[in-house]
């Protein structure tokens, strides 16, 4: 796609009127994940899923992990928290030989906003513990 037909695009996707997007305009994403998601091989004794969003987010019991199914969530250990402005930790305990998917804002479940209240992106967090701990 050459520089003109990129800037087209951009142009047509941006509401009537309005500046180019930028990140500060434009919705948080999830940046980073530990574990990763997609990974297959997951220590079962990690004891912590880590969310870092691309902006400051609003931290005073913001957060929406969200079930995809009661099977696939993972047994939680006490309250989520952030760490600074941009990362969320989640306690959890987890089984070997599972896969677990973890949404974060899905739906009408989209507490997960930034400093000035946009929703973040819903990501979907998919990943497999190994059958022994590592």
């Amino acid at each position: 796609m050459g520089p003109a037909l990129l800037a087209t695009v951009l142009l047509s996707a941006s509401p009537a009127g309005s500046a180019l997007p930028s990140v500060l305009s434009l919705p948080s994403v999830v940046i980073s994940t530990e574990p990763r998601s997609g990974d297959t091989a997951v220590d079962p004794t990690m004891r912590e899923i880590k969310v870092t969003f691309s902006k400051d987010m609003m931290t005073d019991r913001m957060w929406s992990f969200v079930q995809l199914s009661k099977e696939a969530f993972p047994v939680t250990r006490g309250e989520p928290h952030f760490t600074n402005r941009r990362t969320i930790v989640l306690p959890v305990e987890l089984a070997p030989g599972k896969a677990y998917a973890i949404w974060l804002n899905q739906g009408r479940f989209d507490h997960f906003r930034d400093a000035d209240g946009l929703p973040a992106v819903p990501y979907l967090l998919v990943f497999e513990t190994s059958k022994t701990p590592k």
